[in-house]
């Protein structure tokens, strides 16, 4: 009961947690529009970029038009995602929506250098935005849709959350101009990068695989070198029908170089391939003991 009670417990504190993470990103993400990117009339990319048209266009207060338009979104977010999913990004949203409303009156931050507005907000924003989305919730519409066709079409989500934007970037252009929407598309560009930083986190991790004539050695020293564990599998050549033993390794990126070193002292004839590895659970990749 004890055991149940702890579980239960640590489980609202993640979610608790979770949902503070939420509304700081959209609270850093609105402060990177209306102090950085909207007083320069360069907008962002996705249902916020619609909204600030919108809110340009028409003098809606942009808060307002963010809830609006994404609650389709959200509506086929919970559909065809899930409820957590859906009610985290409601909170994120309406966290971004109320954020705008506040943040309204904060000091421009940068004036005049077009590529440094571009630059710094595309920063601050995809932080946020990152921040948000590495704890369950999306900040913008657009981002789940984009998520929910790449089930369905045979397109990757990052393709088509460009695809989509191409359409907001037009539309941006008959409020800011054909520069606002250049420098709008450059600040989404530069966003998604830390987006994907963010979310995946510095020290994304890489998986190695190894074709070598050195097997056991190659591991051995990977072992005591790095302090890492390595799997064999056998593997046969196509063409040949020699046996090869495959070593496979996870390493953390600051990791890489030594591995190659290793791989290029051991056997500088190896085949090496390298894979970005998006998570790592259990085992004991944890431990750090490298010499």
């Amino acid at each position: 009961m004890h055991g149940i009670r702890q579980h239960q417990k640590s489980n609202k504190l993640k979610i608790f947690s979770k949902v503070i993470l939420i509304i700081i990103g959209a609270l850093i993400t609105s402060y990177g529009l209306e102090s950085v990117l909207i007083p320069n009339n360069v907008s962002d990319g996705g249902v916020t970029g619609l909204s600030i048209v919108g809110s340009q266009l028409f003098g809606l207060p942009l808060g307002l038009l963010i809830v609006i338009i994404n609650i389709p979104f959200v509506w086929l977010g919970y559909k065809q995602i899930g409820k957590s999913f859906a009610i985290y990004s409601i909170i994120g949203i309406a966290s971004l929506a109320i954020g705008t409303s506040l943040m309204h009156h904060v000091p421009t931050i940068i004036e005049g250098d077009t590529l440094l507005i571009t630059v710094v907000g595309g920063i601050i924003i995809g932080f946020g935005m990152g921040l948000a989305l590495r704890n369950g919730g999306a900040l913008d519409g657009i981002d789940m849709l984009a998520v929910l066709l790449s089930r369905k079409i045979p397109f990757g989500t990052s393709d088509l959350i460009l695809f989509l934007n191409m359409f907001v970037f037009i539309v941006v252009s008959t409020a800011f101009g054909l520069q606002g929407a250049i420098l709008s598309a450059l600040a989404y560009f530069i966003a998604s990068k830390v987006i994907h930083i963010v979310e995946e986190g510095l020290s994304g991790s890489k998986t190695f695989k190894i074709i070598t004539v050195q097997p056991e050695i190659m591991v051995e020293t990977i072992r005591d070198r790095l302090g890492r564990g390595a799997t064999y599998t056998d593997a046969y050549g196509g063409y040949s029908n020699e046996q090869f033993k495959e070593i496979t390794c996870v390493i953390n990126r600051l990791e890489e170089s030594k591995i190659k070193d290793i791989i290029h002292e051991i056997d500088p004839n190896a085949f090496v391939v390298v894979y970005d590895v998006a998570e790592v659970k259990g085992g004991n990749f944890k431990k750090h003991n490298i010499h």
